[in-house]
């Protein structure tokens, strides 16, 4: 086993700051836990130690949302990008309910999706509305922005199996079947997702469909499939891990950003940068919370973009040349690569990787989901 002697203070300091009221036998039945008899046979003592290490991924990880949480969702359920005006958008709402769902934290859920719901569930066809600026009190764009619908849709299922709540369930298909009416569409390289309902189809982009493949969100799929069964999500799932394959350029074969698809081969997109950057470094990080062996696959061009603490990094990297233009400053960043390596490579995450936190909304998200992936699917990378 990796965790227990190196973060069990780590661990029981944050599960009394967060969460004094469970902390204590939370912490105690991990401390002290049976120790099978030496005589025992040795595959027991195997699913011991997964299943502490499980236990101690699931502590930290609820410890980790309750600072989260008070860092970035106000008291009336608005999740705030502080790196961005401080507006909310339906990213990031979705984002606060799957892991106020995770969680278990079925209070701040129900105050989140109160207020998701309240301003941003304002379109006719049941997408949201991606961004509401506090300046102005509005939505300031009605357009959605179908990673956000995603993570909405996922989080309600979700939220409706651990709270009980048959209504979220409702709401979460009347979402998910907005999505499959409105935003996944035919085109040359086969079943696609737009990443809007407006802005990147053929007619909008001169070199349109324009998709961004950090939208696939891939392990919500098979909730989506449960939600909307009218739609073919496996075929979007296999076809978004098809252009995550022939969607690589460059000397360091990365996908971009933003992927034309308006020609007989997929090209990054005109009028975006050519880059690896803020939106596909969430790639790897949905590949290997999936848990379908073909995304495992996909890991593989992921694992030597950044090796360790020691190595500079990470960064977004304009795809054609291969060079790096801009760092990539923050643990959650670093923690998704490294997530990545656990699961292709079987190797573990660094201490400090783990308990670094980021003070800015976007990557301190991606580590919170990072160890959401952990405490779930995989925690033998903790």
């Amino acid at each position: 086993m990796i965790v227990k002697g190196r973060l069990t203070g780590l661990i029981v300091a944050a599960c009394l700051q967060a969460s004094p009221i469970h902390a204590g036998t939370e912490t105690q039945a991990w401390v002290t836990p049976q120790r099978p008899l030496a005589d025992e046979a040795s595959s027991r003592s195997d699913q011991g130690d997964r299943e502490a290490n499980a236990q101690v991924a699931r502590m930290w990880f609820k410890a980790e949302w309750q600072i989260y949480a008070s860092t970035f969702v106000t008291q009336d359920g608005r999740v705030v990008d502080n790196a961005n005006g401080n507006v909310s958008h339906s990213e990031g709402q979705g984002y606060g309910l799957l892991l106020a769902a995770l969680a278990g934290d079925s209070d701040r859920f129900d105050k989140i999706w109160r207020w998701t719901e309240t301003h941003m569930m304002v379109r006719p066809d049941h997408l949201l509305s991606w961004r509401w600026d506090p300046q102005k009190g509005a939505i300031t764009d009605t357009n959605n922005a179908t990673d956000g619908d995603i993570l909405v849709a996922w989080a309600l299922a979700q939220a409706a199996q651990k709270f009980n709540r048959p209504d979220y369930r409702v709401t979460a298909a009347v979402i998910a079947g907005a999505i499959g009416a409105n935003l996944i569409k035919n085109s040359d390289h086969g079943l696609i997702l737009l990443p809007a309902a407006q802005g990147f189809s053929h007619d909008d982009q001169p070199d349109g469909p324009v998709v961004n493949l950090s939208y696939w969100v891939f392990p919500a799929f098979s909730t989506l499939k449960d939600l909307a069964p009218a739609y073919d999500w496996e075929a979007l799932h296999a076809n978004g891990l098809k252009l995550l394959n022939v969607g690589r350029f460059g000397p360091l074969r990365l996908p971009p950003d933003w992927l034309s698809l308006g020609g007989q081969t997929p090209a990054p997109a005109q009028k975006f940068p050519s880059q690896f950057g803020y939106n596909a470094i969430r790639i790897p990080l949905y590949l290997a919370w999936d848990s379908a062996p073909q995304a495992r696959h996909a890991l593989s061009g992921f694992v030597n973009l950044w090796r360790g603490p020691r190595s500079a990094g990470p960064y977004v990297i304009d795809v054609n040349s291969g060079s790096a233009e801009q760092i990539l400053d923050g643990a959650g960043y670093r923690l998704a690569l490294a997530l990545a390596r656990c699961v292709s490579l079987d190797s573990p995450i660094d201490e400090q990787v783990i308990k670094s936190r980021d003070p800015l909304y976007y990557p301190d998200t991606l580590r919170m989901l990072s160890l959401a992936a952990i405490q779930e699917r995989l925690p033998q990378c903790f």
